[in-house]
């Protein structure tokens, strides 16, 4: 089976660094998520990564689990031995967003080929907005929950 994609989207590859052809690695699209969107994260100029629904569910997801969210802003797709990676992020106002983008793919495609062994062949950087500095952060709140305070459970 090494080298077939499985029906759950994830890779198996038989490029396993030392396993001296003892078996084979399965590496699952979320896992290549999650690495990607750490990298992404860490990255000095984006403000948030994913938009709408998917950004909502992350702050909900990381809430309730205490992991990240920002698989489900971030589309891979995992072969056997490359991936792609689509992203939509928010950036810092002031940050030359070409640059940031060189930068974005250099941690990605470090952080993931380092991890997985995986060739990243491709990622796609969607910038959807500029996060400018004094806007109102809590834009995803309702008016009645202005003047409470923070829930003291989470």
């Amino acid at each position: 089976m090494a080298g077939d994609e499985s029906l759950d989207g994830s890779a198996t590859t038989g490029r396993s660094r030392g396993g001296g052809g003892r078996g084979t690695t399965t590496i699952a699209d979320n896992v290549v998520s999650a690495i990607a969107g750490i990298a992404i994260r860490e990255t000095d100029g984006v403000h948030a990564i994913g938009r709408g629904a998917s950004k909502a569910l992350g702050a909900v997801k990381g809430r309730v689990s205490g992991s990240s969210g920002a698989g489900h802003a971030i589309k891979v797709e995992v072969g056997s031995k490359q991936t792609a990676i689509d992203v939509d992020i928010k950036v810092d106002y002031g940050i030359p967003i070409h640059e940031l983008a060189d930068r974005i793919r250099t941690h990605v495609t470090d952080a993931v080929e380092t991890m997985t062994g995986l060739e990243v062949v491709e990622i796609n950087i969607n910038v959807f907005d500029v996060h400018v500095p004094g806007e109102d952060d809590d834009e995803d709140e309702s008016d009645d929950d202005r003047g409470r305070p923070p829930a003291r459970v989470q």
